[in-house]
């Protein structure tokens, strides 16, 4: 059982579904036109020279490559991460790599070696989409528990203060905002793996059902993907806000503002 191939000419006809919500915008003065062509026809050009590059992998399958690719999709979600976090890129960035990449990693080669067990750990078909399938979920908890972090201190310079001033150490002051920030970063997590099935069927399991996998193998990969999402999200977002803490704050114990990207605004 196969998946039915979609042709140019059906593709053409697909892209006319967006003048119906674009009309609609235009219609309403949402002022849009742009961003929505320039995000549709980015998404096409970018996901385009994607599957050949995937598919490339998928045809060499050389470890060294596929190794390659992880590390630029690394540093393309930490860039990421933190430029939607509002934090100086070259002062973040290399404890925001070392915990996604440790905790990517980690999540990655467990589910594959020790749960999928392909013939070939460095498998593309395996590592290269459970890869970015984690990451991709694990870089929006890393930006929400970055920005919301230090969003708590900055707003709360003076609490921060005065816990420092009644003798609290750093770790004890700023422990209510870190708990904040990693309960926000994982709450989306836990509340899809609450009502997956329920709400929604999730994207992993409708794409092997469309691709011909068994219903029950589905299910098993979606639970094992769902699993090392939130487990990866976890690791990452305490160890990069563990790893932040001693480049954003000064001797005194005091936030550095020109660590943030908008102190000049």
């Amino acid at each position: 059982m196969e998946t039915l191939d979609i042709s140019l000419a059906r593709m053409a006809l697909l892209y006319g579904l967006c003048l119906l919500p674009w009309s609609l915008l235009w219609l309403i003065g949402a002022q849009l036109s742009r961003d929505i062509g320039l995000s549709i026809l980015r998404m096409t050009l970018q996901l385009g020279l994607v599957g050949i590059y995937i598919k490339t992998l998928f045809t060499l399958n050389h470890p060294w490559l596929n190794a390659a690719w992880i590390l630029i999709m690394l540093i393309v979600a930490d860039f990421s991460i933190l430029r939607r976090a509002g934090l100086r890129v070259r002062y973040f960035l290399l404890s925001c790599f070392t915990a996604v990449a440790v905790s990517i990693l980690l999540s990655t080669a467990y589910l594959v070696v020790l749960i999928i067990q392909p013939a070939h750990f460095y498998d593309a078909r395996y590592i290269v989409p459970l890869a970015g399938m984690i990451l991709g979920n694990c870089m929006q908890g890393n930006v929400i528990a970055l920005e919301r972090f230090f969003s708590a201190v900055r707003k709360n310079q003076n609490e921060y203060t005065t816990y420092l001033m009644l003798g609290a150490s750093r770790w004890e002051a700023l422990l209510p905002y870190f708990r904040q920030a990693v309960k926000a970063a994982i709450n989306p997590s836990i509340a899809n793996m609450a009502t997956m099935g329920l709400v929604s069927l999730p994207g992993m399991m409708t794409g092997q059902i469309l691709g011909g996998s068994d219903p029950w193998i589905a299910v098993k990969y979606q639970i094992a993907i769902m699993i090392c999402i939130f487990t990866s999200t976890t690791l990452a977002t305490i160890i990069n806000l563990k790893l932040s803490l001693p480049i954003a704050f000064n001797d005194f114990d005091m936030l550095n503002e020109q660590l943030f990207a908008d102190c000049n605004r």
